[in-house]
């Protein structure tokens, strides 16, 4: 495993052309990549007149949720979010993980449309797409006044995450516990601290995500783990030593996701393996095509997740019993909407 990337401290090797964009800037191919300036992240506001993002999907267990950011400068290569860049006109590749879209006025947003008595108090989640634990969150802070806003109400809110960062908002973690109105996932992908460094270059490191989990459990707020994603032939493996780890540190549940590659994070993904991972690029998009019926990606509800035929097979019954020996629950423990409250007056200061 290689630990050497083009563009030190990134996931991306590369930023490709937008698809949907007919210029495209490049690096100087006759200057030496070492010698050309890393790529700085940048901060900018997004004017959305709306926080609350709804779908129909029928495998995921939430129909509406929060992203504070578009964008993540977490920086994993694998994330499916990074098409979506290219709709701001963006790249998916190190864009995505240097041009930050902050929604400053997120909680404002979700007071008013919490205050509103069109809304029915459900699931909330946070986020779906990028992270709202990413390095800028320590210091914006648009989560935790998200989170204030959700604990004033009461309105449950499922969070996943791959930073320890999330330990900071215990407090108000502990206030929807209370009310039985929360639950948070960290994210772990691999055992392996070098292979994670390269896979998700600005996460917290697996211990660490671990650390968090014991946190928070002592704290007696419901955590548990998500196994995401399981890379085939890559971190496949470390899937029982994560659950009985994470079961250790006091996780009450689990779920996994496989893989998935749409759009140009494929060749994003081709891109790194070639880098990092040479002597396994082969086995890993083979096996990938293996449970994604010939292809790098299948964006079929109920099998996109999941994958399909023996290795996938293999994956879920290897989940199945690692819980079962773990003691964990494979179904998220049910959140209530019974002390939802209206906010105490609507802050409009942002019109």
């Amino acid at each position: 495993m290689s630990d050497e990337n083009p563009v030190r401290g990134r996931g991306a090797v590369s930023n490709p052309a937008n698809r949907f964009e007919r210029l495209h800037l490049e690096r100087d191919p006759d200057v030496e990549m070492e010698a050309q300036p890393a790529p700085q992240t940048q901060f900018l506001k997004d004017k959305t007149a709306s926080v609350l993002t709804h779908n129909d999907s029928p495998d995921v267990g939430f129909d509406t949720s929060i992203n504070p950011y578009r964008g993540c400068e977490h920086g994993c290569i694998y994330c499916y979010a990074r098409p979506t860049h290219e709709y701001l006109g963006f790249s998916a590749g190190l864009d995505f993980e240097t041009r930050i879209l902050i929604k400053e006025n997120a909680p404002e947003l979700l007071r008013r449309e919490l205050s509103s008595s069109k809304w029915k108090p459900r699931e909330i989640a946070l986020s779906s797409a990028t992270d709202c634990y990413q390095p800028a969150e320590r210091r914006l802070r648009v989560t935790r006044r998200c989170l204030e806003v959700l604990a004033e109400c009461r309105n449950p809110v499922g969070l996943i995450t791959k930073n320890f960062l999330v330990t900071r908002d215990i407090d108000l973690l502990q206030e929807l516990a209370r009310h039985q109105a929360v639950t948070v996932c960290l994210s772990i992908t691999s055992m392996d601290a070098e292979l994670a460094r390269v896979l998700e270059p600005r996460t917290s490191t697996p211990r660490q995500r671990f650390a968090a989990i014991e946190t928070l459990a002592k704290a007696g707020v419901p955590v548990g783990v998500l196994v995401a994603p399981v890379i085939p032939a890559l971190t496949d493996h470390d899937m029982i030593r994560i659950i009985r780890a994470a079961a250790a540190a006091g996780a009450r549940f689990a779920a996994y996701e496989v893989l998935r590659l749409p759009d140009g994070v494929k060749e994003l993904f081709e891109e790194w393996l070639t880098v990092h991972a040479p002597g396994q690029k082969e086995k890993v998009l083979n096996r990938i095509r293996a449970i994604r019926s010939g292809k790098l990606n299948d964006s079929q509800f109920n099998t996109r997740m999941v994958g399909n035929g023996v290795f996938a097979e293999q994956i879920a019954k290897t989940f199945k019993v690692a819980c079962h020996q773990a003691g964990l629950s494979r179904d998220f423990p049910a959140m209530s909407c019974a002390a939802f409250r209206r906010p105490q007056g609507t802050q409009l200061s942002f019109f």
